[in-house]
């Protein structure tokens, strides 16, 4: 199935994304910008994760709003984009606030993609960092999403470093109203599942010759809903849509993939919750649809990328088919 709409039919959400793809450079930064009053948690399943402020969304926590999410290139350098994105949001006045003014909540996590446009210390800064969220606050609600190589799947890639990965996006409207948006940055170990043919083909062939390469590998991925979550919520719905990303990729959530999946949630739609049983049903179609569309994403991110060759190698384009025929 061709993944259809974006993390912007979620009312409010907007991305942004600043990039470098010449010069050395193969990088760039995504900012997810949720309105004001979001609340928020994650989940990080990978083996080798690079992240920021993410104890902050635990749900025993002081604060459950989150003012924008960061997903950035240049592995743990690259986290310091979260510093740019924060000075923004204080600029909007976006924060938690405190005696003298507000302390931004922003998390952030990485994807290694170092030295992939063949200079190893051209990484995103802080300024790509605020560069990335002004944009995002720039766009109008239900702008579309660029995919592919932009923002911080420009460097990203798949199968042990051999295929091209990104940015991709997807959304599901469900009966009572709810909207459940995702954007992925895939940048994976594994590929997307195919046959059984083809992937023994794939293993014994390609991946035996990439072993030199370094697997250090990350997936990244902001789930979003107009429903109204609480923390403890949508810490249960980043789990669950875990299971999305275990779908679309083969293998996951191995010591050498960062795996994080972050929900936000608007609160303008009112889920059912007249019964402990309404409120139980809600909450699972809510969480499976979470899934679905992570997994759309994902497979989204990988058809929009585009083959790039720099000084560090080329990265080729990964043809599956999309349609539900290989892909399971």
């Amino acid at each position: 199935m061709v993944p259809m709409g974006a993390i912007t039919d979620v009312p409010g959400l907007r991305v942004g994304h600043q990039q470098k793809s010449d010069g050395g450079w193969l990088s760039g930064v995504t900012v997810v910008l949720p309105p004001p009053g979001t609340v928020g948690s994650v989940d990080v399943r990978g083996g080798g994760p690079g992240t920021h402020e993410t104890d902050a969304l635990d749900p025993t926590t002081l604060v459950s709003t989150v003012d924008a999410v960061v997903l950035t290139g240049g592995s743990a350098y690259g986290l310091v984009t979260a510093h740019g994105a924060q000075r923004w949001c204080e600029e909007q006045g976006r924060g938690f606030h405190v005696t003298g003014g507000v302390v931004p909540i922003v998390p952030a996590a990485a994807i290694f993609d170092l030295g992939r446009g063949g200079d190893f210390s051209a990484r995103p800064d802080a300024d790509m960092g605020y560069a990335a969220a002004a944009a995002a606050g720039a766009q109008k609600d239900g702008h579309d999403v660029e995919r592919g190589n932009v923002g911080a799947g420009t460097g990203a890639v798949i199968g042990r470093g051999k295929f091209k990965g990104g940015v991709g996006t997807a959304s599901v409207t469900l009966e009572n109203g709810a909207v459940v948006g995702a954007l992925a940055v895939v940048n994976a170990l594994g590929i997307p599942f195919t046959t059984q043919v083809e992937l023994a083909e794939t293993e014994a062939g390609d991946f035996d010759k990439l072993n030199q390469r370094q697997q250090l590998n990350t997936t990244l991925v902001v789930v979003a809903t107009n429903a109204a979550l609480d923390v403890a919520e949508c810490k249960r719905t980043a789990s669950a849509a875990h299971a999305g990303l275990a779908r679309a990729l083969n293998p996951s959530h191995t010591l050498a993939d960062g795996d994080s999946v972050f929900c936000l949630a608007t609160g303008e739609a009112t889920l059912d919750r007249s019964t402990e049983a309404a409120r139980q049903v809600s909450l699972i179609t809510l969480q499976s649809a979470a899934a679905d569309v992570v997994r759309l994403a994902i497979l989204d991110g990988i058809s929009s990328a585009e083959a790039v060759t720099t000084a560090a190698g080329s990265f080729e384009v990964y043809r599956f088919d999309a349609s539900g025929g290989d892909v399971r």
